[in-house]
């Protein structure tokens, strides 16, 4: 199973992938939309994994350019405030699959999260 994490935090982009290769993922990172669109396009993930609150623009925006070539890709939003997001995930939640992760998170969390969509 391979997977993109996106997150413009160097730090929890590289937690995220050191977890999920324990568990063996096939993981690569990108610290922007730009940067994971363009990875997207090269590594074709079967999971999408992104902040939702990046620098530049969204991780909203990055599935809807991504949806535009694959619109069957799985994603897990995280963020540190998924209340603020509430209306837009669940929206999301209706047409794709989709789930969210409150951060901080724990590594089991994470897992689960990840198990529930690829499952």
């Amino acid at each position: 199973m391979k997977v993109l994490v996106v997150d413009d935090n160097q730090m929890v982009a590289s937690i995220v992938q050191q977890i999920l290769e324990f568990a063996g993922y096939e993981v690569k990172l990108a610290l922007n939309e730009a940067e994971g669109f363009f990875i997207y396009l090269q590594f074709r993930p079967d999971l999408v994994i992104t902040d939702i609150q990046m620098a530049g623009k969204t991780g909203f925006e990055l599935m809807n350019r991504i949806r535009e070539e694959d619109a069957t890709v799985k994603t897990l939003y995280m963020s540190g405030n998924l209340d603020q997001f509430f209306y837009q995930l669940e929206k999301e939640r209706n047409k794709y699959r989709v789930n969210s992760l409150q951060k901080p998170f724990s590594m089991e969390e994470l897992i689960g999260r990840v198990s529930e969509l690829v499952h």
